[in-house]
């Protein structure tokens, strides 16, 4: 695509750039083999069977084809002096004197008042109505906000560990009763799940009541033995008001949530330790999404995330970044970010796949920024076109901070007040290219004097 824009841009150069010269009268520029071969002299000279060179003239006429069609231009001094010849099919070719191409056609001279001299390398000078024609916008460079942008990324959903609960006993014993059966239930903060008769319980009961009736230190500790193997408190008034111990002990839920585990049934043996139940609260989960190593820079705790899931089409479940893990997987060159989603409907479950998209930003003061249609980018190298004015354009390289969605920042390479083209650039930075090519070449040639005869 860059070098259809070189083309175009070639071609309307050569058009606007070249003035006819057909008065036999004016000076030649050199002097040309008369059967059309590529062998030129810059005075007159002769074939070997003594016929003469013919003389060429600005437009590539001879003097034999030339006609009295309009008046030759008025000299302009030195500014039309030649530089050198271009490839007349826009390709990056240039040759100190004349010459033809493969296709006969003769390359096309360059004068001196069509390079932007005093201009940095590459500068471009368009006239008013060509501006007009190819739509040259500019605008101007501008301090803004930091830019936002969306860093999108996928993740899955998992029970938030700060509220995940496992109910134990810390005594082994057999569970008489169960009264939360089944996985997903409901449970709420000290209501009993289930019974268990746990003979090392009955017998610290049994100790507690005699200790109780002599009183002293040693009611004190039965009482701290008790609180130790999490005999509720509830149970512990019932002993101090009816003096009796109880063949069940009652398991409790620790906190509020949805039992997610219970691998226990009625009549089982448990041991100490074993786990009962399984809770989880489901008001908030855990979103852990995968970030580019790339977009990790821009990510922050606090910042927004919106995440859209399969089995909700059209919806958005709105979270925040809540922590960045330290470590980066080696196959994917992804890092973990953890997002807090809640969930008041309880829709949301574990292990559902998301789409994510965070809202990062630049944190910090306003920055330079020009619009995304400024940057012409090869991969390699970032460059916008600055325009000086009277149809002056400068190639100017760029460094880029963050991108948003319409505007980039720019941390290097312009302030704000500069005016950059955001239309028709593609078109100006090939004619740029190419006339920066052209004038390198022209600046490292050697002025060579022409022999007084035919040179190939």
């Amino acid at each position: 695509m860059r070098s259809i824009f070189l083309a175009c841009a070639v071609v309307a150069v050569a058009a606007l750039g070249v003035a006819r010269a057909d008065d036999p009268a004016r000076p030649p520029l050199y002097y040309q083999d008369p059967d059309g071969k590529p062998f030129y002299a810059a005075v007159p000279a002769k074939t070997a069977d003594g016929r003469d060179y013919k003389p060429v003239f600005v437009d590539g006429a001879t003097a034999q084809a030339a006609a009295p069609l309009a008046a030759p231009p008025k000299p302009r001094g030195d500014d039309r002096r030649i530089l050198y010849y271009r490839n007349p099919m826009g390709l990056q070719d240039t040759s100190p004197k004349p010459k033809k191409d493969a296709m006969g056609m003769d390359y096309v001279p360059v004068y001196a008042d069509e390079a932007t001299q005093g201009d940095p390398p590459g500068s471009v000078r368009i006239s008013p109505g060509r501006l007009q024609t190819l739509g040259v916008r500019t605008e101007a460079v501008e301090l803004r906000p930091a830019a936002t942008r969306a860093v999108r990324a996928t993740g899955i959903l998992q029970f938030d560990e700060r509220h995940l609960v496992t109910v134990t006993t810390k005594v082994p014993g057999w569970i008489e009763h169960l009264a939360v059966t089944a996985t997903g239930d409901p449970v709420r903060r000290g209501q009993v799940l289930a019974e268990i008769y746990a003979p090392d319980l009955v017998a610290s009961e049994e100790e507690y009541l005699v200790a109780a009736r002599i009183g002293g230190a040693m009611s004190a500790a039965s009482l701290q033995r008790l609180r130790t193997l999490d005999i509720p408190e509830e149970e512990i008034a019932r002993l101090r008001r009816t003096g009796h111990s109880a063949r069940h002990i009652a398991v409790v839920a620790l906190a509020d949530g949805v039992v997610i585990d219970k691998p226990v049934q009625e009549g089982m043996r448990v041991d100490a330790g074993e786990a009962l139940y399984k809770t989880a609260d489901l008001a908030e989960l855990w979103l852990i999404a995968q970030v580019q190593e790339q977009d990790l820079g821009s990510i922050e705790p606090g910042q927004l995330a919106h995440a859209t899931f399969v089995a909700f089409p059209g919806r958005t479940f709105v979270g925040k970044v809540d922590f960045i893990y330290p470590s980066l997987s080696a196959e994917t060159r992804t890092a973990r970010v953890r997002i807090v989603l809640p969930n008041p409907d309880g829709a949301l479950r574990a292990a559902m796949y998301a789409n994510v998209q965070i809202d990062a930003s630049a944190a910090g003061e306003p920055v330079v920024s020009v619009p995304n249609s400024a940057v012409l980018d090869n991969g390699t190298r970032q460059v916008v076109l600055v325009a000086r004015g009277e149809g002056r354009f400068e190639p100017r390289s760029v460094r880029l901070g963050v991108r948003g969605d319409d505007w980039v920042q720019v941390l290097d390479g312009i302030k704000p007040g500069d005016r950059v083209v955001v239309g028709a650039n593609f078109l100006i930075d090939a004619e740029s290219n190419l006339r920066a090519a052209l004038r390198g070449f022209a600046e490292g040639a050697k002025p060579q004097s022409a022999p007084p005869g035919a040179t190939p």
